[in-house]
């Protein structure tokens, strides 16, 4: 593969984790700070359990081709 294949790949990569991470559940890093109920516990499901799990996938990709790029 050229390494112009490997840029727009990167690139779909980067933009779809970007997206995943934007997407996710709001409210839940910082309110443990300000007062906000950070000590409870639930559950991913539905959506958000798909979107924490491509979350991962991509990113691991992401990062494997970044790997196979600098060695390249």
């Amino acid at each position: 593969m050229s390494a112009n294949t490997y840029n727009i790949i990167q690139f779909v990569l980067a933009a779809l984790l970007v997206t995943a991470i934007l997407l996710q559940q709001k409210g839940t890093g910082l309110s443990g700070v300000f007062g906000g109920s950070s000590n409870i516990y639930s559950t991913k499901r539905g959506v958000d359990r798909i979107l924490y799990l491509s979350t991962i996938v991509i990113s691991v990709i992401f990062f494997g081709l970044s790997l196979v790029r600098l060695a390249f």
